[in-house]
């Protein structure tokens, strides 16, 4: 049987705010765009007695057995869901981990989504949601990979024909653990995304806005404050800020030819760095 190939887009906080605290969960608020940056996905059914997950490419060392993929397979087993179809999912792993660019949650967004589409899976919204919080807090953001807004009440509103931006995504030689950096939040913020409005996406709200939890990492990590300062002022960006807990930056242009030079200068400054350049979609 041919696999399937779909691609698993990297998602980008464009701004990002801690408006709490459960017993267990942090709150947030969140504007969220997708980069035309992906893993590679291919979905066969087999004959086999278990599933295959199978990570190959570059960012696909220290993926453990107990990942998001394999955590919704066991879900959809336990709820009876497949029946008893296995499958082969290979992932070719481009999106780097620890990033805070959500590659595995959308890795299992992406695969839940076609299992939905194809009909292999048959569920309504309401259990959509369950499942994707079983997983992981942000898994339900990859089943529309438009602009959207998540408000402190936890609900989605998703809008078209936004500003597209040319981005240059940089993570240096070290991740930031989302545990970790959410477990030094004490400061909350008030809830301010909780009547959804396009114009939340303009340029000039954007710059206005940031993510609260660049002031932690940056404290853990000194080298991604410095690296803010270089991005800032590499061929005027319209603004650079960090995506989910780190350790990724992002730098906004409206310029490709701009963001392709800002690429080149900071390959130069930082050898070994991961960059790349890529474009909201």
């Amino acid at each position: 049987m041919r696999s399937a190939k779909i691609k698993s887009h990297a998602k980008i906080n464009l701004a990002l705010n801690i408006i709490g605290k459960t017993s267990y969960l942090h709150k947030i608020e969140t504007l969220v765009a997708f980069a035309a940056l992906h893993d590679q996905i291919y979905i066969k059914n087999i004959k086999s007695k278990k599933h295959k997950i199978i990570f190959i490419g570059k960012f696909s060392k220290n993926i453990g057995k107990n990942n998001t993929v394999s955590k919704l397979l066991k879900i959809l087993e336990r709820k009876k869901l497949l029946k008893n179809k296995k499958f082969e999912i290979k992932i070719n792993k481009l999106i780097p981990s620890k990033a805070g660019l959500g590659g595995g949650s959308m890795n299992a967004s992406s695969i839940f989504k076609y299992f939905v589409k194809k009909k292999i899976v048959k569920v309504g919204n309401k259990e959509i949601v369950e499942i994707s919080k079983l997983i992981g807090s942000d898994v339900i953001l990859g089943f529309d990979t438009t602009n959207c807004v998540l408000n402190s009440k936890n609900k989605i509103k998703s809008f078209s024909n936004y500003r597209k931006f040319f981005l240059l995504i940089v993570k240096p030689n070290f991740g930031c653990s989302t545990k970790d950096i959410y477990s030094k939040v004490k400061i909350f913020d008030k809830p301010k995304f909780n009547k959804p409005k396009k114009k939340m996406f303009n340029l000039k709200n954007l710059k206005k806005m940031n993510n609260s939890l660049e002031s932690i990492a940056f404290s853990k990590y000194s080298k991604l404050r410095s690296i803010k300062i270089f991005l800032e002022n590499l061929k005027t960006p319209e603004f650079v800020r960090m995506t989910g807990s780190g350790s990724a930056l992002v730098a906004y242009f409206q310029s490709k030819d701009r963001c392709d030079k800002a690429k080149k200068l900071f390959n130069e400054k930082y050898k070994n760095y991961w960059c790349m350049t890529s474009k909201t979609i």
